[in-house]
């Protein structure tokens, strides 16, 4: 029902404003928290996904093999298992720091919140790009028990990454959409003008890390890392056409999976070793 790509897109980020607050490696301790806490919130998110949404999956053809549709799983195992992930995240966070532990209700709200959105709001995109773009804030947070600006321009470029690829995916689900009432962007303007609007996110994520790299003065490392996720998200919009989505699942796991690992390894050799 969990799947761990839905934690490796979160979690790199989580650990890069925990590495940018730290300007290194922010201990073992404060690492396995941040595991815990994003994995908790991570799974109670999905989970709550899979709950609110089970109508709608198990009328679509794309989502009616998944565990709670094909009853693989009860709704109350479900409900118990977001309640104890949302419980994980909450200790753990509660473990960090005093501000980790209070803002740790607003990060659930958020999470659990992106659910809803797709009922009256093409900008649902946008809605599950926060619910990610959270993590690096998160991450800074857990590090410093502070808020700062740096880390908000590291959650926005995460944002608009996340509401890029998440518009790709919905492509699949255009007919589906629109026969449900549902509000993603390619059901409500087409796939071929959703995919410029994706590719649009995506320049503007990386002008962002541009802001966040400048500002931590990050070196040359930081630097061909980002070449390098900007040439993968090149990539990613060669794999998918407006008349051919038979690779949208290598562009959404494959690619974006390499995109958030990326960044990290080339910023926490960065920050560990030149700092």
């Amino acid at each position: 029902m969990i799947k761990f790509e839905h934690t490796v897109f979160a979690l790199p980020f989580a650990f890069l404003g925990a590495f940018l607050a730290a300007h290194g490696f922010p201990g073992w301790r404060t690492s396995a928290l941040v595991v815990i806490a994003m994995a908790g919130a991570r799974s109670c998110a999905m989970a709550f996904n899979r709950l609110v949404d089970l109508p709608y999956d198990s009328a679509n053809p794309r989502t009616s093999s998944r565990a709670l549709p094909r009853g693989l799983v009860s709704r109350s195992f479900v409900a118990a298992f977001a309640l104890i992930s949302a419980a994980i995240f909450i200790l753990a966070a509660w473990m960090l720091n005093d501000l980790a532990f209070y803002l740790s209700p607003l990060a659930l709200l958020i999470v659990l919140g992106y659910s809803y959105t797709k009922r009256f709001t093409v900008l649902s995109h946008l809605f599950l790009g926060l619910s990610l773009g959270i993590a690096p804030v998160g991450g800074w947070i857990a590090v410093t028990g502070t808020l700062a600006v740096e880390p908000f321009f590291l959650a926005a470029a995460v944002m608009f990454w996340v509401a890029g690829f998440d518009i790709i995916y919905a492509c699949q689900d255009v007919d589906f959409d629109r026969r449900t009432g549902l509000y993603s962007l390619p059901s409500r303007i087409g796939i071929k003008n959703s995919l410029r609007i994706s590719a649009i996110f995506h320049w503007v994520m990386i002008v962002l890390l541009l802001l966040v790299f400048a500002w931590s003065k990050l070196s040359a490392v930081s630097w061909f890392g980002l070449l390098f996720v900007g040439l993968a998200l090149v990539y990613e919009h060669h794999l998918v056409k407006p008349n051919d989505l038979s690779k949208v699942n290598a562009a959404f796991f494959t690619v974006n999976g390499v995109v958030s690992l990326a960044l990290l390894i080339f910023v926490g050799i960065d920050l560990c070793l030149f700092a």
